[in-house]
């Protein structure tokens, strides 16, 4: 295992994964369908992937406050990601993490995004604020 890379914690929780990054900053409405996990946005980096059971790994969100909700949706239908990682938090995605008890970090000590591929192999400790790479 690799050496842990500090985070700042937003949601509590530990899950390991496959990570699906994007250089791209994500809205959950209207950018991601709920009943499926796949982006729908076709402006976005990773349209026509699944964030399903993936670590999500993004910049930030933007978007409507409505997608924190959506994010809630996920979780009831079993399409949301294990995990989420921000570079940079905002208020949408952290609120949709917390109320969904979706594990969740921001502020890693090195340029996650250019660090980790999709399809790496993730650990998120967000009770101790550190990631993983496997």
């Amino acid at each position: 295992m690799s050496n842990e890379i500090k985070c700042r914690v937003i949601s509590k929780g530990i899950e390991e994964g496959e990570a699906i990054v994007t250089k791209d900053s994500i809205s959950f409405l209207g950018g991601v369908d709920p009943d499926t996990g796949i982006v729908i946005d076709k402006k976005h980096e990773l349209y026509d992937q699944c964030i399903t059971d993936k670590i999500l790994i993004i910049p930030s969100g933007k978007g409507s406050t409505v997608g924190s909700y959506v994010i809630y949706q996920m979780i009831k239908n079993n399409t949301a990601p294990k995990a989420i990682i921000c570079q940079n938090a905002e208020p949408i995605i952290a609120i949709g993490a917390i109320i969904s008890k979706i594990p969740m970090v921001d502020q890693p000590d090195v340029d996650i995004i250019n660090l980790i591929k999709s399809d790496d192999l993730v650990k998120v400790n967000a009770d101790e604020g550190y990631i993983q790479i496997q």
